[in-house]
């Protein structure tokens, strides 16, 4: 009781783990004994472990993320321990790492959704308890890299409109012209090709008309959208005429 801090349900929860523990230990007909460093370990294990559909799967899950979204490594690091060792999926891991490399990270440095793909791929060809080294490069990678929420602030800025009806026509010089009739309809005339100019970028409208100044993607000033938001700042004036 005094390992479980006076709590029942977890003095339970352990000695139902040290006699696992001691079933699993024990050689031919030997008789298993439980002893007091099985209890110590197979206490301290047993804590760590959390129904799936629980307030501490969620708890550590949430800790997990915001972690990863706050640049803490060290904090990070510690919650993918404890998912493991409770016996998470290291699939549902991975999918979180993949989301998170995407959403919190983005273009400020897009080698980061590529890590935690690769981290994903090795889980399902390795396994635990490899599989816990690519999930952790990709869980510090993410931690310590550059934020920008700018992509997903962007797609859900764009779905926002279009669920609101805030959309129109696709310009005509932008229509497919190569099925029949296309061309009598006038689809396609007046495109310019941008590799036909100098900058490989031309002046050219390519939202609709009730959308033209609309502006979804907003890059933030750090990592490697600091030059793109420098980039686009050059091209938005060239294909807006400014």
């Amino acid at each position: 009781m005094q390992l479980a801090s006076g709590d029942a349900r977890r003095a339970l929860t352990g000695l139902e783990a040290a006699g696992a523990s001691a079933l699993a230990g024990k050689e031919g007909d030997a008789i298993p004994i439980v002893t007091a460093e099985i209890v110590s370990v197979s206490v301290d294990r047993a804590l760590l472990r959390y129904d799936k559909n629980g307030d501490q799967h969620y708890d550590v899950i949430s800790a997990f993320i915001k972690s990863l979204r706050g640049s803490d490594p060290d904090a990070a690091i510690h919650y993918l321990a404890r998912m493991i060792e409770a016996g998470e999926d290291p699939r549902f891991i991975a999918r979180r790492l993949m989301v998170h490399a995407a959403e919190d990270v983005g273009m400020a440095d897009p080698q980061a959704l590529l890590i935690a793909v690769a981290a994903a791929e090795a889980t399902q060809l390795v396994g635990l308890p490899e599989a816990r080294i690519p999930l952790a490069e990709a869980t510090i990678y993410i931690a310590t890299a550059p934020k920008s929420n700018a992509v997903i602030t962007a797609i859900d800025s764009a779905i926002a409109d279009v669920k609101a009806g805030r959309f129109g026509l696709v310009p005509i010089h932008l229509r497919d012209g190569h099925y029949p009739g296309a061309k009598r309809l006038g689809h396609g005339k007046g495109y310019k090709y941008p590799h036909n100019e100098a900058l490989g970028v031309s002046k050219q409208q390519y939202l609709p008309d009730e959308l033209v100044d609309r502006e979804y993607y907003q890059p933030v000033p750090r990592g490697h959208e600091r030059e793109i938001a420098d980039r686009l700042e050059k091209i938005r004036k060239i294909t807006r005429g400014i």
